[in-house]
């Protein structure tokens, strides 16, 4: 974690009084309890969501992992689209294996 230096001190070089530097400082400091507390409670409110958006993650990487990382399977100008979706068929099929023989 990177060291932060104290605002306060920074504040009093531009010649805030010492009572609103320290209140400045106070201020600024009171942003990430309250940033935590409504990340914290928008997660509680996705939590539902939270399968949907990990099978949508999954899904992206797949095709990124067969358009971009294995060329090989675009070896044959034309056919990238074909590769990608035989591709993501077999991942479902071997993932439907799994589930049912596992």
């Amino acid at each position: 974690m990177p060291r932060r230096l104290p605002l306060a001190p920074a504040l009093l070089t531009l010649n805030f009084s010492p009572g609103r530097a320290a209140l400045v400082a106070l201020a600024s400091g009171m942003v990430e309890p309250v940033g935590g507390v409504l990340g914290a409670s928008i997660v509680s409110i996705m939590d539902p969501m939270l399968p949907l958006g990990l099978a949508f993650a999954a899904g992206a990487m797949l095709f990124v992992i067969s358009h971009e990382i294995i060329p090989e399977t675009h070896h044959h100008k034309g056919h990238e689209t074909i590769a990608t979706v035989g591709l993501m068929a077999g991942f479902v099929i071997m993932t439907m294996f799994d589930t049912i023989l596992g």
